[in-house]
């Protein structure tokens, strides 16, 4: 199955049908981990309109994998210049790993790993020296994932939702 698979950059806008339904999928995975998740019909303009500004005005990249020509996966990240109200120590840009997905039916296949590891070359090869990446708390399989490429976490984010 593998074999015919292909992992290429692609502009959203020119993509933009193939992209939203594989975020689309994200969010139903997403919110079936957080009930508080957007449904996409809701957000899918604006939230494209988003991810299609941030390729083209911070040097993003979107990776499609696909097997047989079927879009089954993608990857979305961009650049983000630090301004002087930051606490780090790291100076200057760093990227932000917006969205992710490869299909249930693709998973555990090295997929992800492989787009992963094409976005953070490109990137690398561009200056980035830091790659910042949130997910669920209760996505145990992309934690997992993360801290075997060598993410750490550095921050929990905690909620209250006031009713």
């Amino acid at each position: 199955m593998l074999s015919t698979l292909q992992i290429l950059p692609v502009r959203i806008m020119d993509h933009y049908q193939a992209i939203s339904v594989l975020m689309h999928e994200l969010h139903m995975h997403e919110h079936s981990l957080f009930d508080k998740t957007a449904n996409w019909s809701d957000i899918e303009t604006s939230y494209m309109r988003h991810v299609m500004a941030m390729q083209e005005e911070n040097d993003g990249l979107c990776l499609v994998a696909y097997i047989n020509s079927t879009p089954v996966g993608f990857i979305f990240a961009y650049v983000e210049e630090q301004d002087d109200s930051r606490i780090e120590i790291h100076e200057g840009k760093e990227l932000y790993v917006s969205d992710g997905y490869v299909a249930e039916e693709y998973r555990r296949l090295g997929i992800y790993s492989m787009m992963n590891e094409i976005l953070e070359k490109h990137f690398v090869e561009k200056g980035i020296k830091r790659m910042i990446r949130f997910t669920l708390v209760n996505n145990t399989r992309m934690r997992q994932f993360l801290e075997n490429e060598g993410y750490g976490v550095t921050r929990l984010q905690y909620e209250k939702w006031l009713y």
